[in-house]
């Protein structure tokens, strides 16, 4: 701790807390970066940490006021998403940006909407534990009932779930450069550094903890290289005398990455050894590297030798092999205040964990960017190839309500015989309608892809970055860069945890009021009638619902069953038998049984065997599972009966004979909107399971025959392969597909008979505290005021929720709220 941060804490009478300052090493530069959830930490008595925000907060004001440029100098650019004026706002320029680059402007309401919300959450936060501090020191129900539930209203806070946007797309697209350009941060991402092909999966996303750009490198464990080590070597020497497959050529260019030619006389032990992993001491413990820079340009550099597949430099370490992720974080970003991007590698990854968090993550996106060169949009293969693989995974086995097919370098225009700037912008104008209809036309033609997103979760964009920054041939919006900041602003406002919290708090405080009045006897009795019996009716519509769905998952399931067992030798024959299955073909199919039925080579289609098995199972099932599991729309799970659930408190409210019981109302009211909240959430998780729990029983009954298939090596190896995994399947068809519809049912069924109970048991409960609790009205403090103030702050951040200017419709998971962006 220095002397500024003594002599404050003195000038503040706030003297007791300079040691504490001085063990969590508090200077000058950390007290101005000091958050509240820091202060919280450092100062857990409320009285103090009251005195201390608040000071704290008029000195930043002050220094704010004495030096602008010192209070803001960390601030990136943020171009503006709109039209309006700007006149007096601060122009804030690109990093790196020479000072004769155009400035770029963006309102600064975002930001303090941002610092008026953190403002509300700790009043708020202060009220609560002073009200829950007044509650009678004695154990019983009812307090412990109280004090649970701010716990769980706070935890909500603690557990924020970021909103991950997948971002794929193929070397020379275009993908960093447009990464770069919608988060406003100049080289944050260097274009070409990342290959598609790469196993790399990096995320960017906001920095809540300090002003600094800043990566977490996570890698795989030791365990997981050593074996990747023995698949790599098998592949790299056992061809090493033959034709160089792609695949083999990856393995050498693998291993190069790291050991350069010495992996070619070693055994994987060897190359285990620790002199190998000195420049990554975090390998060998199992943790994550951090690196901190000032800049982005700086942190970019430093990150090259993580991400990269090929050196530049002859006797440079690459360590990318054993990179799991890379996590990018951005200071003072407020498109990703919320929203997390994530640059996504090709699936089919040899390694386990690097795949199972592929799988995971493009399960939890909520948009998915396909991006690729306006050129050749409709015709080049590999984005449309990554939309047919992936589509499953993020839509029924996902929570993707929009995918986002972006045609970058749209400026670019060959066939202008005008040459002048007004032929020029009219030709790309005209280029750019003309990729959208192509690139529409060809998602027409994805039979399957149209199953899980209709035309309307479909959009096309035709972008330039390097436009959108110079603005000489296109004005910003037709850059079509503002319209994805839109979606990203969008995403982060459909984001609600301040008013979550607040109405939680609000609630609970409903109920304190209302518990604590004597009057309304006779009227709580009747209400309470009333609510038990609402609550059997709304219970016995919410079962009869989920048993109309079983029954209709188990037709489509028996039906799905039959066709798999009658066309699994027929799919399993355009497996194991292409058209192009010469010598090649043997060591693709070596690749295959090797990584459990999976293989993406590094120059051709995703081979699937467990999910070409289970296809028939899923057909039959997509069409029901969509209806019954929505990613958009405002219906929401189960025909949109668990959003109707309502006890009729609303209605009651409007009554005024039920004047002396609005209280216990409103709270009650309060805890039906959270549990359904609660409720569609935990159904987005685990219908993620459910779905995927075909191809994972598929999965767990064919690995025995990859891994006799394997172990097999030379002359007529490749028959010997074919013959084990036709053998297994013949003998297992008439019981595998019913295993994996049993599977399925089996976790639909538990999620069935949870709901209702939860429902059940949270609804009578909170009836029972609310109108049936006696004999602690004296002991319960009057929270009129603080109930008055909460009351103030939740009407003023509800009616932020939705802000009528805007162009988009934004995303909720509260019940009744719209559940997509529409640009």
């Amino acid at each position: 701790m220095d002397d500024f941060v003594g002599k404050k804490l003195s000038k503040w009478s706030l003297s007791e807390l300079t040691q504490t300052c001085e063990d969590h090493e508090v200077d000058k530069e950390s007290l101005y970066c000091l958050e509240d959830r820091d202060i919280a930490d450092l100062i857990p008595k409320v009285g103090p940490r009251s005195k201390f925000r608040k000071r704290l907060k008029l000195l930043k004001e002050e220094q704010s006021t004495k030096d602008p440029e010192t209070s803001d100098s960390s601030v990136e650019v943020y171009p503006s998403t709109s039209k309006t004026n700007d006149k007096g706002k601060r122009k804030l320029g690109l990093p790196g940006e020479s000072s004769q680059s155009p400035a770029r402007k963006r309102p600064r309401k975002d930001i303090q909407g941002s610092n008026k919300e953190e403002e509300i959450l700790s009043d708020v936060k202060n009220i609560m534990s002073r009200v829950l501090d007044k509650l009678p020191n004695k154990y019983d129900k009812f307090n412990t009932f109280l004090k649970e539930r701010e716990r769980k209203n706070i935890n909500t806070l603690e557990t924020d779930k970021r909103e991950l946007v997948g971002v794929f797309g193929k070397t020379g697209a275009g993908k960093s450069s447009l990464i770069n350009a919608v988060i406003g941060v100049k080289d944050l991402l260097p274009s070409g550094s990342i290959s598609a092909c790469t196993s790399v999966m990096i995320k960017v996303e906001a920095n809540m903890k300090n002003p600094k750009y800043e990566a977490e490198i996570e890698f795989i464990t030791k365990e997981e290289w050593k074996e990747e080590l023995r698949t790599l070597i098998n592949f790299a020497r056992d061809n090493k005398d033959q034709e160089n497959y792609d695949d083999d050529q990856d393995s050498v260019e693998t291993l190069s990455l790291l050991y350069g030619e010495e992996w070619k006389n070693k055994t994987p032990e060897n190359l285990m050894d620790k002199k190998y992993f000195r420049e990554i001491p975090e390998f060998l413990s199992s943790k994550s590297k951090i690196l901190t820079r000032d800049t982005a340009e700086d942190l970019s550099s430093e990150l090259v030798k993580y991400t990269q597949s090929k050196s530049k430099e002859e006797d440079a370490k690459w360590y990318r092999p054993l990179v799991k992720c890379v996590t990018v974080r951005v200071p003072n970003n407020p498109f990703l205040q919320h929203v997390t991007l994530v640059d996504l590698p090709g699936n089919g990854d040899r390694n386990k964990s690097r795949d199972t968090m592929w799988k995971k993550v493009i399960g939890s996106c909520s948009t998915v960017w396909i991006v690729t060169d306006i050129n050749r949009a409709a015709s080049e293969k590999e984005p449309w190839e990554i939309l047919k693989e992936s589509c499953s995974l993020m839509g029924n086995g996902g929570e993707c309500w929009q995918i986002h097919f972006i045609c970058t370098k749209s400026d670019h225009c060959e066939d202008s015989d005008d040459h002048s700037a007004a032929g020029v912008h009219a030709q790309i104008l005209k280029q750019n309608k003309q990729a959208k209809i192509d690139v529409r036309a060809e998602f027409n033609k994805l039979k399957y892809v149209k199953k899980q997103f209709s035309d309307e979760d479909f959009k096309v964009f035709t972008v330039s970055s390097k436009e959108f920054l110079r603005k000489k041939r296109l004005d910003p919006d037709e850059t079509e860069i503002p319209e994805l900041q839109k979606i990203l602003q969008a995403l982060n406002d459909s984001h609600s945890e301040t008013l979550n919290y607040v109405s939680g708090a609000r609630g609970i405080l409903f109920l304190i009021q209302g518990v604590s009045s004597r009057e309304g006897a006779d009227i709580k009795k009747n209400v309470c009638k009333g609510l038990e019996k609402e609550l059997i009716c709304e219970l016995h519509e919410v079962r009869e619902t989920m048993n109309a769905t079983r029954k209709a998952f188990e037709k489509c399931l028996s039906e799905g069953v039959e066709k798999s067992k009658s066309s699994c030798d027929e799919v399993l024959k355009s497996v194991l038998y292409p058209e192009d299955s010469g010598s090649a073909f043997h060591r693709t199919l070596k690749c295959v049984v090797e990584k459990g039925g999976i293989h993406k080579p590094k120059n051709g289609e995703l081979i699937n065997i467990n999910m070409k098995l289970t296809s028939y199972l899923t057909d039959s099932i997509d069409e029901e599972f969509k209806k019954t599991f929505p990613n958009e729309g405002n219906s929401g799970p189960f025909k949109g009966v668990i959003n109707a659930f309502s006890l009729g408190t609303e209605k009651k409210l409007k009554n005024k004979k039920y004047g002396n019981v609005k209280c216990m109302l409103t709270f009650l009211r309060t805890v039906e909107e959270k549990m359904k909240t609660n409720l569609n959430k935990i159904i987005r998780d685990r219908k993620k399971t459910i779905y995927s729990s075909l191809t994972t029983t598929i999965e767990e009954i064919m690995q025995p025959c990859y891994d006799k298939a394997k172990i097999f090596k030379g002359e007529g190896s490749m028959n010997k392969m074919r013959e084990t995994i036709e053998k297994h399947v013949c003998r297992s068809k008439d019981v595998m597909f019913a295993q994996a519809k049993d599977a399925m049912m089996t976790q639909l069924r538990y999620l069935m008979l949870e709901i209702p109970e939860k429902l059940e048991s949270t609804m009578k409960e909170s009836i029972v505290l609310s109108l049936k609790t006696y004999g602690v009205s004296q002991s319960l403090p009057d929270v009129s005021e603080e109930l008055g103030k909460v009351n103030n702050y939740y009407k003023e951040l509800k009616r932020k929720t939705v802000n009528p200017d805007d162009d988009a419709t934004l995303r909720r998971d509260s019940p009744g709220q719209a559940a997509a962006v529409r640009p």
